[in-house]
């Protein structure tokens, strides 16, 4: 054989063999799928905070982890089959920021892949954990609160616009249990404040416009968002009708308020996306959900647009003013 031939059958071996061995370290390589309701579109400024989180329990995107997203995009019925998907897939670890309905999907879907959750809803009531300092099972992750601060942001709208009574209640029917918590908290919170809820479902953008319409001619005083990913994809949609009908608005995350809503009140979801990606991190290096108690925040944002509150003609009491967090003018 010639030198050349030689080196060449050489260099062509060698070439298979770091293919192959590059191959095999890809499939060594860990995968962290995401499960979400929404769209990947609404939540790609989140998704930014998740890889946060990760790189902060030592993994980084593309170098020493694998991300796989599964997004429903408002469809809840796809929620099983997407989590379905992601086990097939043998993922390491399936994380679920934001969503109730998602994380139940995940959890049905497996009893052994860890499940890393971001849930407004009490995950011991739900089932997912058997106590949030010792969950037990296959899930771990954040109980961020929403449902619960229902009564503190009526509240705070009410001492923002005292004028309001009537206050039309948008619903997503298709997210059950959120919408189940958020109606029988806002019509505690009504009763004593002395206000008014009317419920209107609304699981589609169409929907969203006929609420308003409806709304209009229940001629409600205010207009208050119950939590939930499908409205904060439609948050733009949200700002706009709600500044041609001239009614204020109160919301459940700061994206709103960024985006032209009135006022809102909640944890930070950013943070949650990122603690969420610690967790999933944290799992990946071979710490068991069993052990990795439920975080919850402890501190919320109340977020105001002056802008907005100028736009619609009325003065925001300073005592309302001196408590915001942020106020976006």
């Amino acid at each position: 054989m010639r030198r050349r031939d030689f080196i060449t059958l050489l260099g062509g071996t060698a070439a298979v063999a770091f293919t192959w061995s590059f191959a095999a370290l890809s499939q060594q390589q860990p995968v962290v799928g995401i499960l979400h309701s929404a769209s990947q579109v609404s939540f790609e400024r989140y998704l930014t905070s998740f890889r946060k989180g990760l790189g902060e329990a030592g993994y980084i995107e593309g170098r020493n982890v694998s991300i796989v997203q599964r997004w429903a995009d408002g469809h809840y019925d796809r929620l099983p089959e997407l989590a379905a998907d992601l086990v097939q897939r043998r993922v390491n670890v399936i994380a679920v920021p934001g969503n109730t309905m998602t994380a139940l999907a995940a959890k049905a879907a497996s009893g052994t892949i860890p499940v890393v959750f971001g849930i407004p809803d009490d995950p011991v009531k739900l089932g997912l954990v058997a106590s949030l300092a010792h969950p037990g099972g296959n899930a771990t992750g954040v109980n961020f609160f929403t449902a619960e601060l229902i009564a503190k942001r009526m509240g705070l709208m009410h001492e923002l616009d005292p004028r309001a009574v009537r206050f039309g209640l948008p619903v997503n029917p298709d997210d059950v249990t959120v919408t189940e918590a958020t109606v029988a908290d806002a019509q505690a919170a009504a009763r004593a404040l002395g206000l008014q809820i009317q419920v209107i479902k609304a699981s589609t953008a169409d929907e969203i416009d006929a609420a308003f319409e409806a709304m209009m001619r229940q001629r409600s005083d205010s207009l208050f968002v119950a939590p939930g990913g499908f409205f904060n994809s439609r948050r733009v949609q949200l700002a706009i009708l709600a500044a041609r009908a001239g009614i204020p608005a109160s919301y459940a995350a700061r994206d709103y308020a960024e985006a032209g809503g009135l006022m809102s009140y909640g944890t930070n979801i950013g943070d949650m996306f990122r603690q969420v990606g610690v967790y999933a991190g944290r799992v990946l290096k071979g710490e068991k959900p069993a052990d990795l108690p439920v975080l919850q925040p402890t501190t919320f944002e109340f977020v105001i647009n002056l802008r907005t509150a100028k736009a619609l003609g009325f003065d925001v009491p300073a005592t309302v003013l001196a408590r915001a967090d942020e106020v976006i003018e």
